[in-house]
């Protein structure tokens, strides 16, 4: 877990440097700060379970078997990415790795994973649908009738709203009234749990219990991870709205940096083994942008291709 959240964060950082040096097409999201809770909440799910990832969520996406190299040849807008080329950014997914690419109509893809889930219903299955919102997404029009469906019909579904105290530049205190987001599972008569998102593990147990209550018929969860988004929405925005000292009292909770100093105190995170997975995260980012870079473009004549299921 511990490897995946630092070589989002090593991934994500790189992808920075190389956006200002050009060499990236389209704008850049990232989301650093978010990691605990993109690992905490895929590393519980099975083989056979499905998610559906937003632009914060690149750890969930190498949890899921994606890898650097496909990813930034998705922002180079590459041949060698998921959409062939035709997209540099964000909207990649891979039946493959059972995971849905990412709808930047925000909160559009609740319905989607409310269907997958309804389809595991029908069909018989067992697996469980994962997906996320941002707090500002909780108040579009797609959070409610998405949830809304999967509590009726009692879905395997469990949705993430990754709280990040700020929906662009609105802070929370102007989106919503209740004390807590995850208070409006009461609403929809589902069971609804806050936890920090900073926190991996707590992430962790939290989602398999959902995981649990969802496989075995008991509908849908509603958790509330609280965490920060240390930087601006994109990376064409520098997020001089945020008060310095709230951004730096989050700063000293980062979920890397916390999780790192508990592996260190109880013994299984020691220096040696510190080193290779810094070793091995540079020398795998390093390798990525190579690929990347030395990928062929898309040819003219492939334009048509994969647009239409015809």
């Amino acid at each position: 877990m511990y490897y995946y959240m630092l070589l989002s964060r090593e991934f994500e950082l790189r992808a920075i440097a190389l956006y200002r040096q050009g060499r990236l097409v389209g704008p850049l999201y990232t989301g650093i700060g978010h990691e605990a809770v993109a690992v905490g909440t895929s590393w519980a799910l099975a083989a056979d379970d499905v998610i559906a990832p937003m632009h914060r969520d690149m750890a969930a996406r190498f949890v899921r078997g994606m890898t650097p190299a496909v990813v930034y040849a998705q922002y180079m807008g590459r041949a060698a990415g998921p959409s062939r080329g035709k997209d540099g950014n964000h909207h990649l997914g891979s039946m493959r790795d059972r995971m849905i690419g990412f709808v930047s109509h925000i909160g559009a893809l609740i319905p989607v994973a409310a269907g997958v889930a309804l389809a595991s219903r029908i069909t018989g299955s067992k697996y469980v649908t994962l997906t996320y919102i941002g707090d500002g997404g909780t108040s579009i029009g797609d959070f409610h009738e998405g949830l809304n469906f999967a509590a009726v019909r009692k879905l395997p579904l469990i949705l993430v709203i990754e709280n990040n105290q700020f929906a662009y530049s609105t802070p929370v205190s102007h989106q919503y009234a209740c004390k807590r987001l995850v208070d409006r599972a009461v609403g929809y008569g589902i069971r609804g749990v806050q936890v920090d998102g900073n926190d991996v593990l707590a992430v962790h147990a939290t989602t398999c219990e959902a995981i649990e209550f969802a496989r075995t018929g008991g509908g849908p969860s509603l958790i509330e991870a609280r965490t920060m988004r240390v930087r601006g929405h994109s990376e064409n925005d520098d997020a001089s709205y945020v008060p310095r000292d709230l951004l730096e009292s989050w700063r000293q909770r980062d979920p890397i940096a916390a999780f790192r100093r508990r592996l260190a105190e109880c013994g299984i995170l020691t220096d040696e083994i510190e080193k290779e997975i810094d070793q091995r995260i540079e020398q795998e980012i390093q390798s990525a942008v190579s690929f990347a870079e030395s990928s062929p473009w898309p040819r003219v004549e492939d334009t048509c291709k994969d647009v239409y299921s015809n």
